[in-house]
């Protein structure tokens, strides 16, 4: 309401979604889904659980989650930008192999074609992550791997947080799902959707897209000036 011109309080807003009967979703928990390899060697967590970024393409961090279906479980990952929370990579599968998780860091780094040794990408010790073609994959592409430690949902808390949000947005509310085909619909309208129209408050609640534009549009000026 406030970005088409009223200027209404947050309590307002709550007391009247409460008089009328509505109110927002709620995230309920997410299943465990990562498969520690500890005979693997595991990159160091240059994150510390500080998801923050100056500028696109910096830290992206990854994850995935799963669905259940008529047909049996489908996955889902996510890669995400930190900087503005923008989802830069997906992809729904059957099964959770490493294939999988690549097949979305691959759709991320063709869209955006980050720069050679500035970007961090950080996820969990989920056996996929750690592979040896997703970890020869970031190192073609000069990306720094991190890691957090086994079992601490803090230490990829932004990614477990998209999780949590595409769960209760979609998952929930719209299930039960038929299908792989379904799922595989519904998560590229969301994503869509997210990506372009959804308001976040972390970034001044306004959607992802407009975050970045702001940002690339402000470096413009910046140049211009200099």
């Amino acid at each position: 309401m406030r970005r088409e011109g009223f200027d209404v309080a947050r309590c307002t807003v709550a007391r009247l979604m409460k008089d009328i009967g509505i109110e927002g979703v709620i995230r309920g928990k997410k299943p465990k889904t990562t498969i520690p390899d500890q005979a693997r060697p595991c990159p160091l967590d240059k994150v510390n659980r500080q998801f923050h970024a100056p500028a696109p393409n910096v830290l992206w961090v990854s994850d995935f989650t799963y669905v259940a279906t008529w047909q049996g479980f489908v996955y889902v990952a996510f890669v995400i930008d930190v900087f503005a929370r923008r989802i830069v990579g997906w992809r729904v599968s059957r099964t959770a192999t490493a294939g999988f998780v690549l097949d979305a860091l691959e759709q991320a780094i063709h869209q955006r074609r980050p720069v050679q040794g500035q970007l961090v990408h950080h996820s969990d010790r989920g056996s996929q992550y750690l592979s040896i073609k997703y970890t020869e994959r970031l190192a073609e592409a000069k990306i720094a791997p991190s890691v957090g430690s086994v079992g601490d949902s803090y230490d990829n808390a932004l990614a477990e947080t998209i999780n949590g949000l595409f769960k209760a947005e979609v998952i929930h509310r719209r299930g039960p799902w038929r299908s792989f085909d379904a799922v595989e619909y519904a998560t590229l309208e969301w994503v869509d959707w997210f990506n372009n129209r959804r308001l976040l408050e972390p970034i001044g609640n306004i959607p992802p897209a407009e975050a970045e534009a702001n940002f690339y549009a402000a470096l413009e000026r910046s140049d211009m000036a200099a």
